[in-house]
């Protein structure tokens, strides 16, 4: 029996299998409002056959966003917009949809990468000041941000609570929150960004601090049978950087709060960054975690073959894998992987005739 095809149990929420569609920001918000795009996007990731469909960062306010067509969730508008497209997929998906929710920092403000990716000054249009940390931009190209003090934290924080609240209220089944890739809160974890020499800076203690209150905030308001979980960068792939041995503590940390389970991830931080990118090349990482905590772990990065995300979980590297630009690419990857380890998974009556030319239907 295919271990990749087995039931995962995340908190008090079962998952058919372990496949995980990762979130991917898909920059087609207005106004953070979410869009007829996502009503089509999620609509078919949602008929993919994963175990459970993650939403793209979501901010917890405009501030928060990487660029400015990010979905948000910060008042009624977007909480609406956002309400209507979940219904339309709720009529014909059964598969749980959790969000992640986000915070920018210094890497906010930028264009849609189809336009060149890059930062937009606060007096372009579309642009607007962004908040770190420290004052210490991404690189020489980007706005220098504004070093957060303690009034902008504690409303920071109050921001998340708000939208897990909101995320409750649209019944959305799971919350991660985005503590990887060089946003707000990886910005606080590593050293590299954050110069503080108050409570949030310093010691590893000090730059645990604002993810584990977001976390505690967060997990305090969401309803308690729902997960919550973090993704995190476990190294930062830059000398002196944030790293897979601060890394373990933070899983260690955020274990002790009641975390449900752990999405390890790589990068973002620093354009200094030097990755050796092949597949699996995340995975070590994810099994490094792993074998440090007793909550479900996630890897993720360049995970593409059946067989590959197989032996990922047959060997305990992970409990789960999430999939991002392959099930952009091939959005019925689960129906071929079941297909291929002689498994099934869930498809709506519409397209139960459909079946693999000379092989058993994957669907049921």
């Amino acid at each position: 029996m295919s271990q990749l095809f087995s039931p995962l149990q995340l908190g008090q929420l079962t998952l058919d299998n372990r496949i995980i569609i990762a979130p991917m920001c898909q920059y087609s918000a207005n106004d953070g409002a979410a869009s007829d795009w996502h009503t089509i996007h999620i609509g078919q990731m949602s008929l993919s056959g994963a175990g459970l469909l993650i939403l793209e960062a979501t901010a917890v306010n405009p501030q928060g966003r990487i660029s400015y067509a990010d979905l948000g969730l910060w008042d009624d508008r977007t909480q609406a917009a956002l309400d209507k497209t979940l219904t339309a997929v709720r009529q014909y998906s059964p598969m749980p949809i959790g969000i992640q929710l986000a915070h920018a920092g210094r890497k906010a403000s930028t264009k849609k990468p189809w336009d060149g990716d890059g930062s937009i000054a606060p007096d372009e249009v579309n642009g607007w000041q962004t908040v770190a940390p420290s004052a210490l931009a991404y690189d020489e190209n980007s706005t220098v941000p504004t070093a957060m003090d303690q009034n902008d934290i504690d409303t920071f924080i109050s921001d998340f609570v708000n939208a897990a609240k909101r995320a409750d209220t649209l019944g959305l089944d799971l919350i991660e929150l985005h503590g990887a890739h060089g946003y707000l809160l990886h910005q606080f974890l590593s050293p590299l960004s954050n110069k503080r020499d108050d409570q949030y800076g310093g010691s590893l203690e000090n730059r645990m601090r604002l993810l584990l209150d977001v976390f505690t905030a967060v997990r305090a308001e969401f309803s308690s049978d729902k997960p919550v979980g973090v993704r995190v960068s476990a190294t930062d792939w830059v000398e002196g950087g944030w790293d897979l041995t601060q890394t373990i503590e933070l899983a260690k940390a955020l274990e002790a709060l009641g975390c449900d389970y752990i999405h390890v991830s790589t990068a973002g931080l620093s354009p200094e960054q030097q990755i050796p990118v092949k597949a699996s090349y995340q995975v070590p990482f994810a099994a490094a975690v792993k074998e440090a905590v007793n909550i479900p772990v996630i890897a993720v990065g360049l995970i593409t073959e059946a067989e590959q995300a197989e032996s990922i979980i047959t060997e305990q590297q992970a409990d789960a894998v999430a999939l991002a630009r392959g099930i952009l690419y091939d959005p019925h990857w689960p129906w071929h992987a079941a297909a291929e380890l002689g498994a099934t998974v869930k498809a709506p009556k519409q397209y139960l005739r459909s079946s693999p030319h000379g092989k058993p239907s994957p669907i049921e």
